[in-house]
């Protein structure tokens, strides 16, 4: 058991002089005045920004004559959905109609 308390206390320093030292910065920081989150913010847009064209400059683009193509094909799959379902709706109809008609 000593070894264990020998291995966790020299983490434990090093831990409490890390957080000594931010909490020392934060209050140098705030003595002097400066901030440097307007220019951390300033450099992440940036980065998105720059992120972004790069990104886009990845993909692939469909041409007029794929779009044209695509758009057909769901145009016709809906039309013969409803058409579908229309006709199921008329039997289902017809077949109540005889049921309690």
């Amino acid at each position: 058991m000593a070894k264990e308390k020998e291995n966790t206390t020299p983490k434990k320093k090093a831990e409490e002089e890390k957080s000594s030292k931010k909490t020392a910065d934060s209050k140098a920081e705030k003595k002097s005045g400066k901030k440097d989150s307007g220019k951390k913010e300033q450099g992440k847009v940036k980065k998105w920004f720059h992120d972004l064209k790069v990104e886009f400059k990845k993909v692939v683009w469909p041409t007029k004559k794929t779009v044209v193509t695509n758009t057909s094909v769901v145009v016709a799959v809906i039309a013969l959905s409803a058409v579908f379902i229309g006709l199921l709706d008329e039997g289902f109809l017809a077949l109540l109609r005889l049921i309690y008609g």
